[in-house]
């Protein structure tokens, strides 16, 4: 049996006393092993009498590698026992320690005491949700953009909208800049993706014809040497290609190879159903979110900065996953964005400690409520991950911990309850 006393915000104690049969066989198979350690002249290491052995090994030293031994084991027991959820690696206090008895205590980083406000007041309602006839002719219209075809302009030239092949090059002062300069490239008239004032310059120029142009830097352009400065650009246009749009009709429709759209008409069902299931997905949740700062700002606890440096360790790794999945690493955003990692996990702060308010507020809601999490429960949420990454359950269970789970559905449980 171990001892649980609350200290103070976030620590508590856990007292282990190891003795009798349990303590006796953790002396003994200390002494073992530090027995096979010593090396006396005439004897192979190990295998020594015990009575020889005993002059070289101290009763201290077997004491404390029997209560070592044991620390880890008395500590799982005592966190079963009381249902304590740590925080942090606990610190190991010896009280006692002697032939009959080891006595332990764990000083434990613990969840911090929760104080929450009539949560039953909480309002979830969600936005109703309309699609007009105008969304859904623009999205078909973009659609049909995208299916564009691009016609070489024999004469004529360089309108809004029109694809250029150019070579630029930059110069400062009449100096050529590193990464200013190009050749062969695409560039969509009206894409805003050179900086301003270079893409509206080249419209009225023929095909192979030169000119020079004068644009200014961004005074928060990510490269630094050019922040704000003025530069030259001589352009060549060697192609100017038209947008083409193709025609909308049902011919159009059957060669996009939706499931069961035909039609022009059943065109327009399926992109109003798109539009409407992507606005319903939307209202929810913003109606989720305003639920969770309701429930954020009536949540009362100190924080130990443990939990807030946790939640941002979480928060930068999955940060910098969305990153790698752009093309970019974590040191190349930062580069551009022109901040350090400290400066980043500053600015996520304010979201990190409200994330976890809402976390110990739904979790202290659910103890109040008492939200259960049955083995149905977790074995619906294994397949909807196995379906999820197209992978075997088992494989799942590999790299998902059953507890994190478990602990994941009891707060969408609480969450779902909170909106009824």
């Amino acid at each position: 049996m171990a001892e649980y006393k609350k200290t103070e915000n976030a620590k508590a104690e856990l007292t282990c006393t190891l003795e009798g049969e349990e303590w006796q066989k953790a002396k003994d198979a200390a002494f073992k092993k530090l027995a096979a350690k010593v090396e006396i002249k005439g004897f192979r290491k190990g295998q020594a009498p015990k009575s020889l052995v005993s002059k070289y090994i101290s009763s201290n030293e077997i004491l404390l590698e029997a209560a070592e031994a044991l620390a880890q084991e008395a500590l799982n027991k005592a966190i079963d026992e009381h249902d304590v959820t740590l925080i942090d690696r606990p610190e190991l206090k010896i009280d006692d320690l002697n032939d009959d008895k080891c006595v332990m205590t764990f000083v434990c980083p613990v969840l911090p005491d929760v104080k929450i406000g009539d949560y039953k007041k909480i309002k979830y309602k969600k936005d109703d949700v309309k699609v007009e006839d105008k969304e859904i002719d623009d999205q078909i219209a973009d659609l049909l953009d995208r299916k564009a075809d691009l016609e070489l302009k024999e004469d004529g030239e360089v309108e809004d909208g029109d694809t250029t092949v150019i070579d630029y090059e930059g110069f400062l002062d009449g100096v050529a800049f590193e990464g200013g300069k190009g050749e062969n490239y695409d560039l969509v008239i009206g894409s805003h993706s050179f900086i301003p004032g270079f893409e509206e310059q080249l419209i009225g120029m023929k095909a192979e014809e030169t000119k020079d142009i004068d644009v200014t830097f961004p005074a928060d352009y990510h490269a630094e040497d050019l922040k704000g400065k003025a530069a030259k650009f001589t352009v060549t246009v060697h192609e100017i290609k038209k947008k083409v749009l193709p025609e909308l009709n049902d011919e159009f429709v059957k060669e996009l190879k939706y499931e069961n759209v035909n039609t022009v008409e059943e065109l327009k069902n399926f992109t109003r159903e798109n539009i409407t299931k992507r606005k319903e997905s939307d209202a929810e949740n913003k109606a989720e979110n305003d639920l969770m700062d309701k429930l954020a700002e009536m949540t009362e606890v100190e924080i130990p900065e443990v939990m807030v440096k946790s939640e941002l360790d979480s928060m930068i790794q999955n940060y910098e996953q969305r990153m790698m999945q752009q093309g970019f690493s974590l040191a190349q955003f930062l580069q551009i964005t022109n901040q350090t990692i400290d400066q980043l996990r500053e600015s996520m702060k304010e979201d990190a400690v409200k994330r976890i308010k809402i976390n110990l507020g739904l979790s202290e809601i659910a103890k109040k409520e008492k939200v259960e999490v049955n083995d149905e429960d977790i074995d619906a949420e294994f397949k909807k991950l196995s379906d999820m990454y197209g992978i075997e359950t088992e494989e799942v269970k590999k790299y998902v911990p059953e507890s994190t789970l478990k602990d994941d559905i009891r707060l969408q449980k609480t969450l779902d309850l909170l909106k009824k």
